[in-house]
């Protein structure tokens, strides 16, 4: 039986996998230093980045004995196009506060 594709937005539901890809995005790091700080287990931090790798969003090299991963971010790409209209909502809105604090401002 296959697996269901995950989408970008299923995959980064997942609060252990946010955190996982802030860590990443700091620096690439091996698994156990990913279960050190997560204080998560061995098996359940693989789980996660096995999901992250599936979705592109992680990618992992072979040093010596262990894997490193680190963050993919062209998959994110998907997240920053859906955030658009609402970025331009915000600087719609953020604008508009701007010109009422200057005319209060100007009484």
């Amino acid at each position: 039986m296959f697996a269901p594709v995950l989408s970008t937005f299923d995959v980064l539901a997942e609060p252990t996998r946010r955190r996982i890809l802030d860590l990443l995005r700091e620096t690439e790091r091996p698994v156990n230093d990913l279960v050190a700080t997560l204080n998560v287990s061995q098996p359940g931090v693989s789980k996660h980045l096995r999901v992250l790798r599936e979705a592109g969003l992680v990618e992992a090299r072979v040093e010596a004995q262990r894997r490193v991963y680190r963050v993919r971010p062209e998959p994110l790409a998907e997240i920053d196009e859906w955030l658009a209209p609402y970025r331009r909502l915000w600087a719609h809105r953020l604008d508009a506060l701007e010109r009422h604090l200057d005319e209060t401002e100007d009484r």
